[in-house]
């Protein structure tokens, strides 16, 4: 008999919106059935907070340094965790002695893999004591450690997702935050994946910068500009595009100093038509074609970028939502299924995700 295991899972991820939580039962391999989900929106003083922060990592050697921005910055990570987790528990009716594990990602502040160093911050000690409840954080750290990408970690759950859909033809589950990953899935093969191009934070800095707004809504600019080709074959020719899978990004990795001289509209059209095409570049590097592309996080709530992945794709676009999973749930309940496997030991990253040279466990582990 199966033994499930229910799990919180907690997403703030590089667009910096907010805290995604999600509900999961699951035994932490191929059984999964999600529970609800809540999002708490982030504050236009919260997004400061973290903007500094995130440009005064640039300059961090040392991963557990918390100089200035980032020690306000992490206290203020860690308070909204617990803010969402107990705002959940009350808007679902959930008792928390019915939780077994809490999977807390943090936030990305720093992703530099070739030098061994990512960073993540917010208090899994803090969040533990408050919530009364074991909690697993600090995924991405052993994998690094180990000489890996550290990213993407959701390749493990898209697996389970697809076996439990029964899907036999190699498919495509890609997730568009601020930065765009994809898994690649083919029956009775690890997954494969990488990174593959910067997602939504070039437009929504793009957007921030020019008018304020955190993102295009409904890609509305995008559709009101021309794509500039030039300068779009110019962002293209990034060599990271060349290398081979598994590779990974940071959120600045990229620049948006191209359209800078653009109107907004052509701007943001031109963007988001380089998010979509750095996807397909990446399909490239797969060793066939999918038949599917399933896109979850938040791009596939632009209908300007979906419309561009359907251009730019060799195979059929939908969202998660029109599959019946989550879009916006997706990565939370990721970390909720990852923090599970971490409870029983099994791995979650693998030589196919990440480049490391076995399958290995990940992120630690406190208890109450």
């Amino acid at each position: 008999m199966t033994t499930m295991t229910r799990a919180i899972g907690l997403m703030s991820g590089t667009s910096m919106d907010g805290v995604d939580v999600a509900l999961l039962d699951t035994d932490g391999e191929a059984c999964v059935t999600a529970g609800a989900s809540r999002f708490l929106a982030y504050s236009d003083e919260d997004r400061d907070v973290l903007r500094a922060a995130m440009a005064e990592a640039t300059a961090l050697t040392d991963r557990t340094a918390r100089p200035g921005a980032l020690a306000t910055a992490e206290a203020l990570i860690s308070k909204r965790h617990i803010e969402a987790v107990e705002a959940f528990l009350v808007a679902e009716k959930i008792d928390r002695h019915s939780i077994d594990i809490v999977g807390f990602h943090g936030q990305t502040v720093l992703h530099r893999p070739e030098h061994r160093l990512t960073v993540q911050i917010g208090d899994g000690a803090a969040l533990s004591q408050s919530l009364r409840m074991t909690v697993a954080y600090d995924f991405r750290a052993a994998d690094v450690e180990a000489g890996g990408q550290g990213a993407p970690l959701v390749p493990a759950y898209h697996r389970a997702l697809v076996a439990a859909a029964g899907l036999t033809e190699p498919v495509v589950v890609v997730n568009i935050g601020g930065v765009a990953n994809l898994t690649f899935l083919a029956q009775g093969s690890d997954p494969i994946a990488c990174d593959t191009g910067p997602g939504n934070a070039l437009l929504d800095d793009l957007m921030f910068a020019r008018t304020g707004a955190a993102v295009d809504l409904d890609g509305a600019a995008a559709a009101a500009g021309r794509v500039d080709e030039v300068i779009l074959q110019e962002l293209l020719a990034h060599p990271y595009f060349d290398k081979p899978f598994p590779k990974s990004l940071d959120r600045n990795d990229f620049s948006a100093v191209r359209v800078s001289d653009l109107s907004t509209e052509d701007a943001a059209a031109t963007l988001t038509a380089f998010t979509a095409a750095s996807l397909a570049l990446a399909f490239r590097h797969l060793p066939a074609a999918p038949s599917l592309a399933i896109i979850c996080g938040g791009g596939a709530h632009n209908p300007t970028l979906m419309r561009e992945l359907a251009l730019c794709l060799s195979c059929r676009v939908i969202t998660a939502d029109s599959f019946g999973w989550s879009a916006d749930a997706m990565e939370a309940q990721a970390f909720a299924y990852l923090a599970v496997r971490r409870l029983k030991n099994l791995p979650i990253t693998f030589p196919t995700t990440t480049g490391i040279t076995r399958p290995l466990e990940g992120g630690r582990l406190l208890t109450v």
